[in-house]
């Protein structure tokens, strides 16, 4: 007999509520005191225990707020209430590992302003950290303040709890295990303080450092090594509250949130330097480096935010909407069955979802781009329990456990599993109003000896639309209603109008047949019936599932995620490069006609007439110019940003901001670059560490594109950039030239005592505090470390000379150096290189005394003199920018080509490796279609390693690969946008061409 719930919903509710209110014993009691346990079965259901364990036609019992058991008996515990749930499905509800429900708003800082100096200390007068950024002392269970209507949005989509904490900061504090359930904080809270969470961003801090993905990454760090020398003896010195709570939750699952793939690959290098075990907080864009991801196996909890499509009707938005966000736009949803594929542990969030409405419809289509159901199920309640300690408690309907569970109408990851109820710690919350019963379907109605078909349709499979037809085609004027089982049903008895009604009145049995009695048109009493015909499977929307699949064809994953990637990364080969004119760098000079030979990334052979194996590629240098490849000294490009801002940011390095998916890379490529020094910028007197970097293009981990074995630099500036001369309001110290001679006295002065405490340290007492900026400076002292410092004026340049030598140690080189021409001598005694422009002068009033002599006046008093960049367009054409000195300065075409090639390599002590052709060297080299000088010559063919990253032959292809692609994923967006997807506006992407004096706050 169809029984239906909705009354019983609604009591039940009011009863739990009730109950929920008063549930805390410590709670004074107004009125008297609800002991009724809450005991249920719930009985004849398809119940998931777990993921891969399922009972058909079972129950479950619960009672104050526990299971107590699962069984296929449906039998009924005296004095337990019934829910009937045939034909539902109940599933353990779903946990949330990364929530910030319940917390308070986080507004975000900012330590600048057009009108007020900068807050350069923390803001926080209490006995809290030195930096604002750290906030390991936020507690989420202390500021927890539950919502009901973002509670109720959860529990309509399936979860039941979560775990939630205060975005705010790099260390943002502990989390708490709360329940989206009613009531007060105290009984929503099922485990205070659980997980220590992190993230690369300051948060509501608005002092000044760091305001860099590299400075969040040195704070962490720093604060890492804090801790460990705060517990050993450092707080017999001070009082920190923060570094208290910081080591006091070590112990604690540790979470870091990020922001994009790679802020999970640089979280996931300090992890390794820590011995730090991280949950990471993905970004559905995992799919783009799984390789790298492979090699640490990291836990996951990946979000289901999916990007829109974009609109591209208009011929001139399609061209400028992104490659790459095209791309992702298509295969974001393939995402997770990727990282099950690759066998990744992971959990499903249903944060950074800008509507959690879209959630299971996201969830869905993940699955039907592969992710298997289990592994779905598992990711949304069995992980993430693991993750957070409470696999004892919740995730599994498992006798014991807390009475979390949903009831949806169908399979959770059909269209037709909707969430009609959650409970959580056994109180009932009603989603949807149900029956027991689905009635849509067609039935035999037989009146007297007439058969009719009586079809029930609509969405609501309890209060379907009732219709009689003859022959299933000729609809009859139908009116019906439906009570607690009792169906009245009136239809017309023909076709014509105003024809006599058949009035029929009965009920439904427990199969969900009707019977009963009525009146034909001529008022005679009748008996009816009306039997459900058994449902068949819908061949043709199977049929149409299977054609949409087919059609929904993807595109590769291409390396890198960019335009210009390609499916598969370039491979090392042994090449034989024949007949090209052969620019040496060395004692031979200029060769003609001669070939060169490649194995395993070195060159092995130079000569005429070379043989080399069948395997060995030839390519053919008649008419070409063979050089060393360019080393950009002095560059920016492929950096997520480029400056910090403390006056002394030495402990910030380069080599955690390396963006290899910069399309920069490849067009330096086509340029002819090889390698380039990544460097800080020129915000203040002593910046950070360096990257020197080969082009490997498609290479997708940044540590890959590291230079091997190269030493490591650091950047220092000099001039009007470090004293903030265009910032009159700025407050931070120096201020004057005089003032950044002092910066380096005071720094290289306590560096060099940092230096003695730690050499002679032998055990005895408190062990001295490692200090990642003054650490660096020790390095230099110890000739471990070497300096590129921005100059211009020569009375700077002289200054750091003058300071170098006091504290013995040496510039190795003055980059950009405009008027070096004027102290080369002294450049020369001290031990100096040159890394200038060819001619840029008179942008800015410190290099009005530039000229474009300068690069060849230092190098007739011996200097190393490079031509560097400074600019991701420049260094697209260096190899025109050092002929600018044979124009100006009548110097030799050799040496012009040596300042872009080998001494861009003397300058980065890498010279034994690469800046030449000579048998051992690596081979970084360039096939060049003209004089390598030559405004006309272009790259045919650039190598790294022996690798072909670049091809005039193979640039055309990818054009025409991407063209291609670019048109398929255009026509996708419309027919998506057709059959109902928001789309959104072009947006074209703005990459930031990073200068020296670039700030660009992360």
């Amino acid at each position: 007999m169809i029984r239906l719930n909705s009354l019983l919903g609604v009591v039940l509710l009011l009863i739990c509520t009730c109950f929920n209110i008063f549930a805390q014993e410590t709670f004074t009691i107004n009125g008297v005191r609800d002991d009724r346990s809450n005991y249920y079965a719930i009985t004849n259901a398809t119940i998931h225990i777990s993921p891969s364990e399922k009972l058909e036609n079972a129950t479950l019992v619960i009672k104050e707020g526990k299971i107590i058991s699962v069984n296929k008996s449906n039998a009924v515990p005296k004095g337990a209430a019934e829910i009937n749930a045939k034909g539902k499905h109940v599933y353990a509800s779903f946990i949330d590992a990364n929530s910030h429900y319940g917390m308070p708003g986080v507004k975000k800082g900012s330590f600048w302003s057009w009108t007020k100096p900068e807050n350069i200390g923390p803001q926080n007068p209490k006995a809290y950290n030195a930096n604002d950024a750290i906030r390991a002392n936020n507690n989420a269970a202390e500021l927890f303040k539950s919502d009901d209507k973002k509670a109720e949005a959860m529990r309509k989509i399936g979860f039941g709890s979560a775990l939630t904490y205060l975005p705010d900061g790099v260390a943002r504090g502990t989390s708490a295990l709360i329940t989206f359930g009613k009531g007060r904080a105290n009984t929503l809270i099922l485990e205070n303080q659980v997980g220590a969470h992190y993230a690369f961003d300051k948060g509501s801090s608005a002092q000044m450092y760091p305001v860099s993905t590299m400075g969040y990454v040195a704070l962490l760090r720093q604060t890492y090594y804090d801790a460990q020398w705060y517990t050993e003896g450092g707080k017999e010195k001070f009082t920190d509250l923060t570094l208290e709570a910081f080591n006091a939750t070590q112990s604690f699952p540790q979470f870091f949130d990020t922001k994009d793939l790679f802020d999970l690959e640089r979280a996931a290098k300090v992890g390794k330097e820590f011995n730090k075990k991280y949950i990471y907080v993905g970004n559905g864009d995992e799919y783009q480096d799984l390789a790298t991801l492979k090699q640490f196996q990291p836990s996951l909890i990946i979000p289901i935010s999916y990007p829109q499509p974009i609109n591209v009707v208009d011929p001139i938005d399609a061209m400028n909407a992104p490659f790459s966000e095209m791309k992702h736009w298509e295969l974001a949803p393939s995402n997770l069955a990727m990282l099950e594929k690759e066998g990744f542990t992971f959990a499903i969030t249903a944060s950074k979802l800008d509507s959690k409405t879209s959630f299971l419809k996201n969830l869905r289509l993940a699955v039907e781009r592969g992710l298997s159901e289990e592994k779905a199920l598992e990711a949304l309640t069995v992980t993430p329990a693991q993750y957070i300690n409470a696999s004892s408690r919740l995730g599994t309907l498992e006798p014991g456990k807390i009475a979390n569970f949903i009831i949806t109408s169908d399979n959770i990851f059909s269209k037709k599993g909707k969430v009609l109820e959650n409970w959580i710690r056994g109180h009932q919350f009603v989603i949807e109003k149900w029956t027991n019963d689905d009635l849509i379907g067609n039935y035999a109605l037989k009146v007297n000896n007439t058969t009719y078909t009586l079809k029930a349709s609509g969405d609501n499979p309890s209060a379907p639309k009732w219709n009689v037809s003859i022959n299933d085609s000729t609809k009859l004027d139908t009116k019906a209603t439906l009570h607690q089982g009792m169906m009245t049903l009136a239809f017309a008895g023909d076709t014509t109008k105003n024809a006599p009604k058949i009035r029929l009145s009965g009920w439904a049995d427990q199969n969900g047949n009707f019977s009963g009695e009525g009146k034909d048109t001529k008022g005679e009493w009748v008996k009816w019936t009306a039997v459900k015909a058994v449902a068949s499977s819908d061949k043709k929307e199977d049929q149409k599932k299977d054609k949409e699949e087919k059609a929904n064809v993807l595109g590769d994953v291409i390396y890198p995620f960019s335009a210009y990637g390609s499916k598969e990364i370039a491979k090392q080969e042994d090449i034989l490069i024949t007949g090209a004119t052969v620019w040496t760098n060395e004692n031979e000079g200029v060769l003609e006609n001669t070939d060169v030979l490649i194995k395993e990334g070195k060159i092995v052979k130079i000569g005429k007439g070379l043989k080399a194996s069948k395997k060995t590629r030839v390519i053919d240098g008649k008419g070409k110019h063979l050089t060393a490849g360019i080393i950009d000294e002095h560059s920016h490009i492929a950096l997520f940003s480029v400056n910090d801002v403390a006056v002394m940011s030495s402990m910030v390095r380069m080599e955690d901001v390396v963006n290899p998916n910069d399309v920069d890379i490849y067009r330096q490529l086509a340029g002819g670059v090889t390698a380039a020094q990544l460097l800080h910028g020129s915000a203040n007197p002593i910046g950070g560490q360096s990257a020197i970097v080969k082009m490997k293009w498609g290479h997708t981990n940044p540590e890959e594109l590291l230079f091997p074995n190269a030493k490591p630099f650091i950047k220092f500036a000099l001039g009007e950039n470090v004293k903030r001369s265009s910032w009159p309001m700025s407050h931070r110290f120096p201020q004057t030239r005089m003032g950044v001679e002092a910066v380096y006295n005071d720094g290289f002065a306590r560096a060099r005592a940092y230096d003695k405490a730690h050499k002679e340290y032998a055990g005895q007492g408190p062990k001295p505090r490692k200090d990642l900026q003054l650490e660096a400076l020790a390095q230099i002292l110890n000739d471990e470390r070497f300096i590129s410092c921005h100059s211009y004026v020569q009375s700077e340049i002289n200054m750091l000379m003058k300071v170098a030598d006091s504290f013995d140690f040496r510039v190795n080189t003055f980059t950009h150096i405009l008027e070096g021409y004027k102290v080369a001598d002294k450049m020369k005694k001290h031990g100096a290189g040159a890394s200038t422009f060819s001619d840029w002068w008179a942008y800015k009033f410190e290099v009005y005394e530039a000229i474009p002599q300068n690069a060849a006046l230092m190098t007739s008093q011996g200097v190393t003199v490079a031509i560097n960049s400074d600019d991701s367009e420049m260094g697209r054409r260096l190899n025109q920018e050092a002929a600018k000195s044979v124009k100006y300065a009548d110097m030799s075409e050799e040496e012009a080509l040596k300042m872009v090639t080998l001494n861009p390599a003397k300058l980065l002590q890498i010279d034994d490796q690469v800046g030449s052709i000579k048998v051992g060297k690596s081979a970084d080299v360039v096939l060049w279609t003209d004089h390598p000088l030559s405004i006309y010559a272009k790259s045919a063919y650039t190598l790294v390693d022996g690798t072909v990253y670049f091809s005039l032959e193979n640039d055309e292809q990818l054009k025409k690969e991407m063209t291609a692609e670019r048109a398929r994923l255009v026509a996708k967006m419309q027919e998506a946008i057709k059959n109902g997807a928001k789309p959104k506006d072009v947006a074209p992407k703005i990459n930031h061409h990073m200068h020296c004096d670039h700030l660009h706050l992360d």
